[in-house]
């Protein structure tokens, strides 16, 4: 394997805490198409949403494999046709990442590489395993050696070490002894392999632009290269593309669809479609029913930007009342030169969002927000549309209360750390400092997604985030509630 790891020990995220959840992964696979790298390049580009802390592509042209990957954004690392000119070949697979299982060193870094008894794969996914941990230790007392900190790793020496004889064989082998929610890529000197777990929580979608075919995260990925939308991979199937063209196995049990109905509340890109749902018509339709639920006289629909915009439009639609640029975004502020110091960590919110007084002065205002997490932005939020002379300012969340932490690829804080977790609406509606607040309810999510309300005895999502209602166990939080960490914690350039 040839290529480069550069690392920027001093690019990271910036100071900013947006109170989000953060994005998990993306991932983006191509074969058969002559400018593979530059192709995965553009499709990680669109799929830049769902991690900035890093990203990498390998490459295999025939011979040999070719990696270049490094922290921080596409455009910073992928920019030049030098850097793409050194990853030839037309077969690629590409990762964007934010760290949810293991720090963002560059060793962490996905694609992950490997060669075996049957040659090189490479292999990404996006999700988390959830008895990677269990299954890690057991490997490493059996003397595998590890060289990251990510759940990825623990596919490869289960690969490494499986009796079967094909590829396909014993990543099947692998994925079997693991537990949890995932869309994984890889690619052999032959192959582009797509997986998804037999629940189908992380995404996956199938493309194909001419003679050449396409696995990503989101059909927004495919859109940016002019690729064509084919199909969603389906919850437990691998697709195996190959010269002999695609086919498709399914070689686990059977499990309960529960697709990740945050992706349509703020993960996915508004422009993609999943699982058959355009992700903007969904947020508008939420912010519609949210109208319905929780009306309240106002004088304006405010949306907390980006996320909010298309919830707030739904609500502004169904209540009747004026929607307006009440908030502007400043979209240069993913990091900053300044020194993180606790003054500018305290500008954090004004210097990527400042209030529109000359609309604010003396309104009613309803800010429309996809979530609230911890509920610092929130309180900062409002109390900049106050001081911008709003008359009075009333919370409407296009998403249940936020209650539980996500085990299955998104970064969210331990429960205790959770607005919701802790207050009630009384409690919330004082410690923000709004003159109201309302989320939407369970039922009306899941109208919004087609549902006529949610399944108590078999839901038709994954929305443990909400719910604490987890369908794939959580073997290693179980066994060790507060995080073990691991040897690996620093890395220099």
């Amino acid at each position: 394997m040839t290529g480069s790891e550069e690392c920027d020990v001093t690019a990271g995220p910036g100071v900013l805490d947006d109170d989000h959840f953060h994005d998990e992964c993306g991932v983006f696979g191509v074969y058969g198409h002559p400018d593979a790298a530059a192709t995965t390049a553009l499709g990680l580009h669109a799929l830049q949403h769902r991690g900035q802390g890093a990203v990498g592509i390998v490459t295999f042209d025939g011979e040999h494999f070719h990696s270049h990957r490094a922290l921080g954004l596409v455009g910073d690392n992928f920019g030049s046709a030098k850097v793409i000119g050194r990853l030839p070949g037309d077969l690629a697979l590409g990762h964007v990442r934010y760290s949810t299982t293991g720090d963002t060193l560059l060793r962490n870094v996905q694609p992950l590489f490997a060669d075996f008894e049957f040659g090189g794969l490479t292999i990404a996914h996006n999700g988390n395993l959830t008895n990677a941990l269990r299954v890690r230790k057991a490997l490493v007392h059996r003397g595998s050696i590890f060289q990251s900190t990510t759940d990825t790793e623990t596919i490869i020496h289960l690969i490494a070490t499986s009796h079967y004889s094909t590829v396909v064989d014993r990543l099947i082998d692998a994925m079997r002894q693991l537990e949890g929610a995932y869309s994984l890529v890889a690619i052999t000197r032959q192959k582009l392999i797509g997986m998804r777990d037999p629940h189908g929580v992380r995404p996956l979608v199938l493309g194909r632009l001419g003679g050449a075919t396409m696995l990503a995260s989101e059909t927004c990925a495919l859109d940016i290269i002019g690729a064509d939308f084919v199909r969603d991979v389906e919850p437990g199937e691998i697709v195996i593309v190959d010269h002999d063209g695609l086919r498709s196995i399914k070689p686990f049990t059977r499990a309960p669809r529960r697709f990740c109905i945050f992706e349509y509340i703020y993960f996915a890109r508004p422009d993609s479609t999943m699982e058959g749902l355009n992700v903007y018509e969904v947020r508008k339709r939420i912010g519609a029913e949210l109208a319905r639920e929780s009306p309240v006289d106002a004088d304006y629909v405010v949306a907390v930007p980006d996320s909010g915009v298309p919830a707030a439009i739904g609500y502004a639609e169904e209540s009747g009342i004026p929607f307006e640029l009440g908030i502007i975004r400043n979209h240069y502020v993913g990091r900053t030169f300044i020194e993180p110091t606790d003054r500018i960590r305290h500008l954090g919110v004004k210097l990527k969002h400042n209030a529109n007084a000359a609309r604010l002065k003396g309104k009613r205002v309803i800010l429309v927000d996809d979530s609230i997490v911890r509920g610092t932005t929130s309180v900062k939020i409002v109390e900049m549309v106050r001081a911008a002379g709003a008359a009075k300012v009333h919370m409407r969340i296009s998403s249940p209360p936020t209650s539980h932490s996500c085990f299955y690829g998104i970064d969210t804080p331990e429960r205790e750390q959770l607005l919701a977790a802790r207050l009630d609406i009384e409690g919330m509606v004082r410690h923000i400092g709004v003159d109201s607040l309302a989320y939407l309810t369970m039922d009306g999510l899941y109208r919004a997604v087609g549902e006529p309300g949610r399944d108590e005895e078999a839901p038709q999502y994954c929305d443990a985030c909400f719910s604490g209602d987890y369908p794939i166990r959580l073997t290693d939080h179980d066994e060790h509630p507060v995080p073990e960490q691991l040897s690996l914690l620093t890395e220099q350039a």
